[in-house]
Parts: structure tokens; C-alpha cells; sequence
């Protein structure tokens, strides 16, 4: 199970920490739920993994983030496991995508947000301290 603790999770960035707060809950709530659930709990994790890596990726575009490739690379291999994993969900077929989430994206997760995230949180509040001290002090990153 995925326990959420912002001493250890939280990057400082307002809206990573949101959607990542956000992501831990749906996997915990799959890894919890019966069968009946299931299904619909991994279509809102399917869903919820399209918005936030797509927020992600608006985050790297506007602050030229240099490891963009690599990050968004990432999001894609993963987001294409999620998919195969729902096309076997919506099969009634769900032993393999319940071990995907209850191991798989747990590990995936803490990897993902020590290395990537927390290098583009870096990046981010680094862009949005220059741009702040650029601008007159009028906040251009939210």
C-alpha cells in the first residue's frame, strides 16, 4: 500500500503534489476494492494517469525542462502497461492488472517520483525563482 507522507512524497510543487496525492489514493483504493469495483476504479486511474502526465508534460514545456525526453518517455511506457492492463480488466480478466497496481506501480511510483519528479520539481521552482527575480517579482510559474 502506498501511505502518502508529504516528509517524504512532497516535492513542493503545489500541483505535483496534488495529483500525486490524488494518484496514491486510486491505488490504494484498487489494491483495497473487490472485484465489483475494480473495473471502475482502473478506468479513473487510467483517466486520472492521462490528466496528470499531461499536466506534467505542460509543466516541462513551459519551463524548457532539459530532461523532457526522457521524463514523458517514462510516462508513456507506463501509461501503455495501463492500457494493457485495462484492456484485460475490461476482459473480466484481473489477477495480472491487480499485481500491476499492487506492484508494479507502487515500485514504479516511489522510483519515478524520487528520480524524475523530484528533478523536475528541482528544475521548477529553480525556473520559477529566476523568473520571479526577472520579472519584478510577479510570479510567471504557478
Amino acid at each position: 500500500m502506498l501511505r502518502w507522507e508529504d516528509s517524504i512524497h512532497a516535492l513542493g510543487v503545489a500541483e505535483m503534489d496534488a495529483t500525486h496525492r490524488e494518484f496514491t489514493a486510486l491505488v490504494n483504493l484498487l489494491v483495497e476494492c473487490d472485484d465489483t469495483d475494480f473495473a471502475a476504479l482502473f478506468q479513473k486511474l487510467l483517466d486520472h494517469c492521462r490528466l496528470h502526465f499531461t499536466s506534467e508534460g505542460r509543466l516541462m514545456r513551459i519551463s524548457r525542462f532539459p530532461a523532457m525526453n526522457e521524463h514523458e518517455g517514462e510516462h508513456h511506457r507506463i501509461y501503455g502497461d495501463l492500457v494493457q492492463m485495462h484492456r484485460a480488466v475490461q476482459r473480466g480478466r484481473l489477477a495480472l492488472p491487480r499485481a500491476f497496481v499492487k506492484q508494479g506501480l507502487e515500485e514504479w511510483f516511489g522510483v519515478h517520483l524520487a528520480s524524475m519528479d523530484a528533478a523536475l520539481a528541482a528544475h521548477l521552482k529553480r525556473v520559477g525563482e529566476a523568473r520571479v527575480e526577472m520579472s519584478g517579482g510577479l510570479p510567471v510559474l504557478g
